[in-house]
């Protein structure tokens, strides 16, 4: 991928618009802020609690474009009318490989995001960019796994049209408790 790929979610009269791009060595600040919530805390991995950490993930998402296999995405909201846009989220597809037919999504909202369809719409606009960018690379079939007790991420991969596939036994100390298994593939 030569060029940056951003991709934009329209606004409704209830949701900002959302454009989803690269993440940036200037989202440290942000990141580091939205990462203090407790919730994300529990959920997301690797925890970040500075500076230097939020460098150092933003870095290891700029090597997975830069490899072509994980490609990560900072979730703004914009304001109509406004230039100022805030973190939302993550969205990330990885695992990506020529003539592999599966790939894993990932997401993460801030606090403040949560609620509103951020995570569902950000993640349906990464599901349809990835299928569209690498189908013709034999890519068949998303995967999304969340911890079982993760109730609002079961809820997004249900509207994002992810099908429930089977419970997965923990695996610590990553995924420390069983998860469900969602599917989506190229035809849904």
């Amino acid at each position: 991928m030569s060029a940056p790929v951003v991709l934009q979610v329209a606004g409704s009269p209830v949701s900002p618009a959302l454009v989803l791009r690269p993440w940036r060595m200037e989202d440290v600040a942000a990141l580091v802020e939205v990462s203090r919530d407790p919730a994300l805390r529990r959920w997301a991995s690797p925890v970040v609690d500075n500076d230097a950490d939020g460098a150092r993930w933003v870095q290891a998402q700029q090597r997975g474009w830069a490899a072509g296999d994980r490609f990560g995405f900072a979730v703004l909201e914009t304001q109509s009318g406004s230039v100022r846009e805030q973190l939302a989220g993550n969205v990330v597809l990885k695992e990506v490989t020529s003539g592999k037919p599966v790939a894993e999504v990932g997401y993460w909202t801030a606090a403040h995001a949560r609620g509103r369809g951020v995570a569902s719409r950000a993640l349906e606009a990464l599901t349809s960019w990835a299928f569209e960018t690498f189908e013709a690379d034999g890519l068949e079939r998303l995967e999304l796994r969340h911890q079982v007790d993760n109730l609002a991420s079961c809820r997004v991969a249900q509207k994002s049209h992810y099908d429930f596939d089977t419970i997965l036994p923990a695996a610590p100390p990553a995924f420390p408790r069983d998860g469900h298994l969602h599917i989506r593939r190229t035809s849904a």
